[in-house]
């Protein structure tokens, strides 16, 4: 019995971690697509002059920091 009781202890905290890491990556996916909104936003606001040549500057590089630590595969869906 005390087997049965440590595979589920097992699979349950298998199932906990999966869905822990689901969570960290939905909540990498949104920030990828926040940085992208706002460069769009900044480079809107550049051509409509309502805005900054370095507003853009600083939302690429923000959005290009991201891509370097958590890859494009966010930005591409």
């Amino acid at each position: 019995m005390a087997g049965l009781f440590d595979r589920a202890r097992e699979q349950a905290q298998r199932g906990l971690e999966m869905g822990r890491q689901k969570v960290e990556e939905v909540q990498v996916n949104r920030a990828g697509h926040d940085l992208a909104r706002k460069l769009g936003a900044a480079y809107y606001a550049l051509r409509h002059n309502t805005g900054s040549q370095a507003q853009v500057d600083d939302a690429l590089r923000a959005l290009e920091r991201h891509i370097q630590e958590h890859g494009d595969g966010a930005l591409r869906s």
